[in-house]
Order: C-alpha cells, then sequence, then structure tokens
C-alpha cells in the first residue's frame, strides 16, 4: 500500500503508531567509541595484592519513572569499602569521571602507586577523557573480557545486594534527590556497619582500619 493511503486510513480511524526511542546508552556508546580496551591485568585476583591497590569499578541503572537514573561506583577489592559513588540522571561521561576524581581527592595519600582501576569494555571506560584522566593520577587500567561479568565479579555482586535492600524503599520515590539520600544512607551502612564474615566480621572501613594499624575494634571484642 502506498504510504498516502496508510496515512490517510490512520487518519479515518484515529489510529497511531508509536516510535520507541532510542536506546540511549547505544547512542552514547557510538559517539564515544574507540579502539581502546585495556588488558585484563587483573585476572580475577581480587584480593591478591592488598587494600588501595585495585580499584573496581562499574555503573548500574536504577528503575525511576518508567526511565533510569544511573550510579557509577568505585570500591577497594580487597577491603571492599565503597571508595566514591556518584548519581546521575544522564549517561554523560562527566559523571564516571567525577566518581574517579573524588576518590583521588579523598584517598590520594593511601593510594599505591601501582594501583589498577578495572571495569567492563563499556564505552564510558574506553573514552579518551576515562583513559586521559587514569593516566594523569597515576593509575593503571585493567578491563574485564568481552562479555565476561565473572571478570568483575564483586562488582556484580555489590550491585545486587543494595538493589535488593533498597527494592522497599525504591517504590516511594518520586524525585532524584529522595533517590540521592537513600543512596547516601545505604553507603554509609555499608561501609561502617555492615559487618562481613569475610573481613573477619568487621564492617570494611572497620576491616580497612584493623589491617593498616593491627588494631581490632573494642566493639567487637566483648
Amino acid at each position: 500500500m502506498n504510504h498516502k493511503k496508510i496515512r490517510r486510513l490512520m487518519h479515518k480511524y484515529n489510529l497511531s503508531c508509536p516510535i520507541r526511542k532510542a536506546n540511549p546508552y547505544r547512542r552514547m556508546a557510538k559517539a564515544m567509541k574507540t579502539n581502546a580496551v585495556a588488558d585484563n591485568q587483573l585476572r580475577r585476583q581480587f584480593k591478591a595484592f592488598g587494600p588501595r591497590k585495585v580499584f573496581l569499578t562499574d555503573i548500574t541503572y536504577i528503575p525511576f519513572h518508567k526511565e533510569f537514573v544511573y550510579l557509577s561506583v568505585i570500591t577497594d577489592a580487597y577491603t571492599e569499602q565503597v571508595m566514591s559513588y556518584v548519581l546521575s540522571n544522564s549517561l554523560e561521561v562527566d559523571f564516571v569521571l567525577l566518581t574517579v576524581q573524588q576518590m583521588y581527592d579523598k584517598y590520594a595519600d593511601t593510594i599505591d602507586a601501582t594501583a589498577i582501576i578495572h571495569s567492563d569494555q563499556g564505552c564510558h571506560y574506553t573514552s579518551t577523557s576515562f583513559r586521559e584522566l587514569v593516566k594523569n593520577l597515576g593509575l593503571r587500567q585493567s578491563m574485564s573480557r568481552r562479555g565476561n561479568c565473572w571478570d568483575n565479579a564483586p562488582q556484580e555482586s555489590f550491585f545486587g545486594h543494595m538493589k535488593d535492600e533498597l527494592n522497599i524503599k525504591a517504590r516511594d520515590w518520586k524525585t532524584f534527590e529522595e533517590i540521592q539520600a537513600d543512596i547516601d544512607d545505604w553507603m554509609d551502612y555499608y561501609n561502617n556497619d555492615r559487618y562481613k564474615a569475610g573481613l573477619g566480621k568487621l564492617s570494611p572501613n572497620e576491616f580497612y582500619k584493623y589491617i593498616t594499624t593491627g588494631e581490632y575494634p573494642t566493639t567487637m571484642l566483648r
């Protein structure tokens, strides 16, 4: 059928044809596409190097009002501490860069000179701006193999636990600020009060203090 006839019929019977919105991540990936994929230097040895030597990073999508907000997080692979995180309502690369810069500004004195930052092969991490920032801060870049989530498994697991525990609150979110407040509270709880068997039954912050000072938290000696 001629497209003009179809248009007349649609107008006559009040028909409409919804058009799917373009996937924002694909559009972003195309705009920032490079071939700069770093080697997998970590090779799943998440606990082999000690504190402040391996940083894991990734982005997760958080559903909100039939769309998404985006959370970028960096964790210390050894202590499991959240080093930095940034919530954004846009997939622009800036919030990923800010996550790295905030971590460095806060912890520069304790970051090892040979530290690795490990990610997947997402367009944010292969972008020129990300690679330049990592290089300027003296970090070494490592990437998971393509399509292999196990190469960054602790970070994937972290997001899974976070979403499970925020699921009830997520039903009541009405504004971006409410999401930010609940994530801030959860990150504080995770670092300071979420005790883990794998960390000697300490929270991530307590574990870091213990392995760097040798002082076991007095609250755990009761």
